[in-house]
Formats: structure tokens, sequence, C-alpha cells
């Protein structure tokens, strides 16, 4: 009974070992069913949830910056530069060449000369007598530092019946000199505007007195006066300055003298 037993058990044993090697091969041999996509996967990741961590500079483009967003406001030009320079309080406005240029003065022949324009008496003058009338036309020119005064223009008077052409009463190397050219005043030291030292000559007689002159602030006027041992005794004129372009060079008559004696 019991070699029965065990004999059975043996046979039992067998069929259960080869059993289970013959489901062994057939899972080898069998192929797996595909998996189910719906039940085997997980469920789609939410970037809000389960992002996972971000990725390297290397591997994941940054993406361009929303300009809406994220960009900075541009500043405001007042209040984060440097406000632009006011030209009409920092510089100098450039002059508005139709309202303040001045024109150039055009040249005139008997233009007014600038004020303050003549410091001395050299120059063309015009000597009037007491009742307006206009004598003679003089010119003052420096020589060896002192003035001297010539005629260069005369002028007939009312109810002359005569006009001297040569200085008859003269004297010395002006002794019938021609009337044009002939020097009047001589020897006038200059100090200042008053002149002193000189002589002036009356053509008439011939008669040579002491002289002064005074030029005016303005240079236009010129006070001369002769006399005869004391200022106080002599008698002033006021001549008028000319303009210094009011005789042609080729015009003005040279500085005369008597006439050579002829040989006989």
């Amino acid at each position: 009974m019991t070699t029965r037993l065990r004999f059975a058990v043996a046979i039992a044993s067998a069929m259960l070992a080869a059993g289970y090697a013959r489901s062994a091969s057939s899972q080898d041999t069998i192929p797996l069913p595909p998996p189910n996509p719906f039940r085997t996967a997980g469920p789609a990741a939410n970037p809000s949830e389960t992002t996972a961590p971000a990725a390297s500079q290397d591997d994941i483009p940054v993406p361009p910056p929303n300009p809406f967003k994220n960009a900075a406001p541009a500043p405001i030009p007042s209040e984060t530069a440097a406000p632009a320079t006011n030209p009409s309080k920092t510089a100098a406005p450039l002059p508005n060449q139709d309202k303040t240029a001045t024109p150039a003065p055009i040249p005139s022949e008997t233009a007014a000369p600038a004020p303050h324009q003549y410091k001395t008496a050299a120059g063309f003058w015009q000597e009037t007598d007491d009742q307006g009338h206009v004598g003679a036309w003089f010119l003052f020119v420096e020589k060896n530092g002192l003035y001297e005064g010539r005629f260069v223009k005369l002028f007939k008077q009312p109810g002359e019946q005569r006009q001297f052409q040569t200085c008859e009463r003269c004297t010395g190397d002006q002794k019938d000199a021609p009337m044009l050219g002939l020097t009047l005043v001589k020897g006038m030291k200059r100090n200042g505007y008053k002149y002193d030292g000189g002589t002036i000559l009356d053509p008439r007689d011939g008669t040579v007195y002491h002289a002064q002159m005074e030029l005016s602030a303005d240079g236009l006027e010129l006070s001369v006066r002769g006399y005869l041992g004391i200022p106080l005794l002599g008698q002033t004129q006021v001549w008028t300055r000319l303009p210094d372009d009011v005789m042609a060079p080729a015009d003005i008559p040279e500085e005369s003298f008597a006439p050579a004696p002829t040989q006989q």
C-alpha cells in the first residue's frame, strides 16, 4: 500500500513537472498583445502642473520677449533725458541779416564825415565873412611839424570891380606871387585843439598879423584869429570844414611864390 502510494505521488509529480514545462514553453512562443494606449499610457502632462524642470539653455531655445508684456517702457524725455538746450537762453542768437544788419554806406563825394573823424586842422576849409559871403577856400597841411594854409579857390565878392590875380603888396618870396596857391597862414604849432605861434597874411595890403586857431571838438569848425600886439584886440572868423574830396587832386593849386627874376 505504501509502495503504491509513493508510485502514484511520483507519477503525479512528473505530470505536474511536464505541465509546467509546457506552460513555460508556450509563454516564450506566444506573442504578447500590444499595449492598450488608453489603459497603459499615462495621462498627458499638464504644463502648468506636471512640467518637468526647465531644460538647460543649450537644449531649449529662449522665446523672444513679448514687447507688450516684458519690454521696459521707453523713457520719457522730460524725466530720464537731459532737456534740449534752449538757444534763446544759453547761446547768442544769430543776427537777423534782414532786420539788424546795417547796410554798407554808399560812398558819396559830398557826404559829411563821421563825427570826430578829424583830429587836426589838416584839410579843406571855407572862409566866410560876417555877411555870409564866401571869400575863399583854404587847404591846410602839416609841414615840418607846423601847420600852414593856402588859397586853393577864390570867389568874387559882391560889388567887387577887380579881382587881384597876384599879391602885389606882398614882400619877400611872395611878392607878386599868384593868389591861387598863396600861403596866408604860416608856422602854426599844434597843442591839442589849439594852434598858436604863427602868422596870417592880409593879401589886400600885405600886412602880416599874429595868429591863433582853435579846432572844434568835432573837427568841423576852425576859429581863426589875427591880431596885432595882443590877441584881445584881434578879430576872429569861423571857417567851415569841407569834404576831403571837394577838389580833385589835379585841380589843387601848388604853393605859389614870387616869380623868378628875369635875366637881362
